[in-house]
């Protein structure tokens, strides 16, 4: 099948009263920082609270009698399997999802209760890949028909209806669009649409930088497994991506930039505390971006908050990764004399005045001289810390810093 223009708009025929015309928002704390006009497109308010259910609705619509009867299966890290439930209810066939372990309990549930009944959840392995590999597995072995979660024309044209109605709503093309990307199936049919009906307009995809597989694809001239692959980003954390998105991500080659998951946190944390927006990481993939890509001043930009499936337990882990990346949060090994007041002068003559102690860990050991303690210190000012170190080099007290890339890092964050 070949995935263009009219593909698209054909899958937004399809759409058309099921999906939600999600609203486009300007926002003004992302258009002051950049100079340019940034919009935000609401994905993140389908009834799914993803896109996904555009390309999982705009696949399974089309599946003749004989195949509705023989059911769906699919793989998922969450979203594309609510998108998929949803579907199933609306159309009344049989779905058997599987998603990794590392899918959050809040999408689990909304899972179960978007299928209404029809499906059933299967939990395997530990990131999407695995999943994946048990989905194709059991599809081999029944008739039911699988549903990928990105490479597939039905799919990628679904997704892509993002891109035209994005275009119908304004009343003309963005100057540029910011898309998340994971396997790739939302930028492949956002590409496809523009490049036939608004080639003007820049594609910018914004991947993790934990979990880079396109950009891993592109510099390998063909879909890699990743070794390594940090999955916070689970909406987006993709260790390899299909071969009909690489080659259209290819082919057309749109900007591209890896993002920290640190600067995805941030952003995250500005969303909801600034525009009461809950968004999951990949969901606030693309306008952390923007951290990055410098749109052109004056210039009209959207950028896709692709999904609001978030658990509210991660959020102390997002605070943490934020302050982290933004240098504010620092971890040291000090060594304390075991003698009274020891503490005590560290916050007098080492501390700054606006530094706080958000960690202490110290076990007090007999018959030694000095006792290590973990502190962890946040900074109010990310630019303060070589005065800091400075005054720890200055005193008597023996210290190491916590580097990032230590295993010790990883256990604390």
């Amino acid at each position: 099948m070949k995935i263009d223009a009219a593909a698209v708009e054909a899958a937004a025929r399809r759409l058309d009263g099921v999906v939600t015309r999600t609203p486009l928002h300007l926002n003004e704390r992302l258009s002051q920082a950049t100079g340019a006009y940034i919009w935000l497109k609401r994905e993140d308010l389908q009834p799914v609270r993803s896109y996904k259910i555009r390309g999982a609705y705009n696949l399974i619509s089309q599946l003749s009698p004989a195949q509705r009867e023989a059911g769906v299966i699919c793989a998922s890290a969450g979203n594309h399997a609510q998108g998929v439930a949803f579907a199933c209810a609306r159309l009344g066939i049989r779905g058997r999802i599987f998603v990794p372990s590392t899918t959050p309990r809040q999408k689990r549930q909304r899972i179960i209760a978007l299928g209404e009944g029809l499906i059933e959840l299967v939990v395997t392995g530990d990131t999407y890949d695995e999943a994946a590999s048990a989905a194709e597995a059991a599809a081999a072995a029944s008739e039911a028909i699988l549903v990928p979660a990105f490479d597939h024309p039905d799919t990628i044209a679904g997704q892509g209806t993002v891109a035209a109605e994005i275009v119908d709503q304004f009343g003309y093309a963005p100057d540029a669009l910011i898309v998340p990307v994971g396997g790739g199936g939302m930028i492949s049919g956002c590409l496809a649409w523009l490049s036939e009906r608004h080639p003007e307009t820049t594609v910018v995809g914004a991947e993790p930088a934990e979990a880079a597989s396109m950009t891993a694809a592109l510099a390998a001239g063909g879909p890699v497994r990743l070794d390594r692959m940090d999955t916070f980003v689970d909406g987006a954390a993709v260790r390899r991506v299909g071969e009909i998105t690489h080659r259209m991500v290819a082919e057309f080659a749109p900007e591209l930039y890896s993002i920290p998951t640190g600067r995805i946190c941030s952003e995250m944390l500005a969303l909801y505390q600034t525009e009461g927006i809950v968004s999951e990481p990949a969901g606030a993939l693309a306008a952390a971006a923007l951290g990055q890509y410098q749109p052109e001043p004056g210039s009209t930009v959207v950028v896709i908050i692709s999904g609001g499936n978030n658990d509210i337990s991660r959020y102390s882990e997002i605070i943490e990764r934020s302050l982290v990346f933004e240098g504010r949060k620092h971890y040291f090994l000090v060594n304390f004399p075991q003698e009274p007041g020891a503490l005590r002068r560290f916050l007098d003559e080492v501390l700054g005045p606006d530094d706080d102690i958000t960690h202490f860990e110290y076990v007090k050991r007999s018959n030694r001289e000095t006792g290590p303690a973990l502190v962890g210190i946040e900074l109010g000012d990310p630019s303060s810390l070589g005065d800091l170190v400075a005054r720890l080099d200055a005193s008597p007290i023996t210290f190491e810093f916590v580097s990032s890339d230590s295993p010790f890092y990883r256990f604390l964050i």
